[in-house]
Order: C-alpha cells, then structure tokens, then sequence
C-alpha cells in the first residue's frame, strides 16, 4: 500500500463510481487505514451504494496480521449434493493460542447467481472462511462472496426495474416476520439477544436496522430450519458470539 492508502483508494474510486456521500468516504477512509485494503487490487468493490470487501481483501488482512491458520470442515447434516446444497464451518486462528473464531456458510441454486450454478459448494465454503475472517479481524463491512441477490445477471433495460427491497427498520423485516422469529425463539428457547448478533452477521450488516426485508427473511428461514434439524449445533454457532464477545473485551 502507498504511503497514504486513502488518498490512493479515494482517487481511484472517484474515477470509478464518481462522488459519494460523506459518510460512504468515511468508510472508505476507516477500511483503507485500518485494515489497508486496496481498491487498485480488488479488495473493495462499491454496489448499490454500499462498500463490500472481497475475499482476496479479507485474505491479505488475515497475511498481513500473520493469521496462525484455517479451518474449514463440511457441515454434513446440511449439505445435500443431490440438491447442490451446501454448507461449510471454517475457522479462524490469529494465533496458535487462539481458540478460533467460527463462521459458517452455506449456498444453493437459490441464493448464488446463475453464473455460478454448479460452484455452490465453493461458494458455501467461500462463504464461511469470510464470515470467519470478518469475526476475527473486526471487520463490519459485509463481504461480495456473501451476497446472493447483488449477483443476479441486470435486467435488460426494456424490462421493467423491480422496486427496491424497504429496510427492516428495526422490525425484524415486518410484522409478520417478527412475529414468526419470535415464534422460533420461544419454540426452540434460544437466547434472544444471540439471535440477534447472529442474525446482523448473518446479513452482513453492522445493525439489524441496516438489513433489507429479503435478508431478514431469508436469515428467519434459516434458522427455524437449523433449529428444526440441529438445535445443538445451532445453540453452539449462537454461543459463538458469546465467546467473540468476551474475546473482544
């Protein structure tokens, strides 16, 4: 990185997506001189006016914090290849006293684009290694490889544009959702304030409030179906936040 990364990244990025917003250049600012990434390199991408770090990004992170190792094993009670659905746990070790930091990551025709129909288990495991990554390197900012729906292939432009998805704002997606995720909690006794952490990582947003209705959706099926299949293994991803949390104070 040059001496002064952001002043690189804010040039390069004003040449790519033109002016952004005060706030978008704070972020901006925050990943270029904390975390060192490179727009020139691919480390950051700018989609429907919100940063994403790439896996690559998040790699040169966990080489420049000299990451101890990786780990990332096959969820097997949730993975169906017959049905191309996948789902991985990796784990992060910044050092070798480390007692890792968990992420997980799954991925079917459904939530990957078209594009990538047939990589799915690549995807999951992509998936995972990054969410355990951005967990122990602090990283908010969600990850491209993460994202389903920004992949689509673009409509032709004499198709009518879909409207965009309204945010949560705070309710869980509606009443109806909230209703239905409040229903799983109490159903399955989980602790609701985990749920919570894990519902924010699991959107890749920094709040719930920032998530979109379709995220929150697809966050609240997910987990009645992992609470349905594996209540243990579930209470051990949410426990996971606990053990970040401590980690982290």
């Amino acid at each position: 990185m040059p001496a002064n990364p952001y002043k690189t990244n804010l040039e390069i990025a004003r040449n790519l997506w033109g002016e952004l917003s005060k706030i978008k250049l704070q972020c901006l600012e925050e990943l270029s001189k904390k975390h060192s990434l490179s727009v020139a390199s691919g480390d950051l991408l700018y989609l429907e006016g919100r940063w994403y770090v790439t896996h690559a990004g998040l790699l040169g992170i966990a080489r420049r914090k000299s990451c101890s190792g990786i780990q990332v094993r096959p969820a097997v009670r949730f993975c169906d290849p017959s049905a191309s659905r996948w789902a991985f746990k990796a784990t992060v070790y910044k050092s070798p006293r480390c007692k890792g930091f968990v992420g997980y990551g799954d991925a079917d025709p459904s939530n990957v684009s078209p594009l990538v129909h047939g990589a799915e288990m690549r995807v999951a495991e992509t998936r995972a290694v990054n969410r355990a990554l951005r967990k122990a390197y602090g990283i908010g900012t969600c990850s491209v490889e993460e994202l389903g729906s920004l992949a689509e292939p673009q409509q032709s432009s004499r198709e009518p544009k879909k409207p965009p998805a309204q945010p949560a704002n705070g309710n869980y997606g509606g009443p109806k959702v909230r209703d239905r995720l409040c229903q799983i909690i109490r159903q399955h006794q989980l602790d609701p304030t985990l749920v919570k952490a894990y519902a924010t990582d699991f959107c890749g947003t920094k709040t719930l409030r920032e998530a979109r209705r379709e995220q929150v959706e697809n966050f609240v099926s997910h987990l009645a179906d992992w609470a349905e299949r594996d209540r243990d293994a579930l209470l051990c991803q949410l426990n996971s936040y606990v053990r970040a949390k401590e980690g982290a104070a």
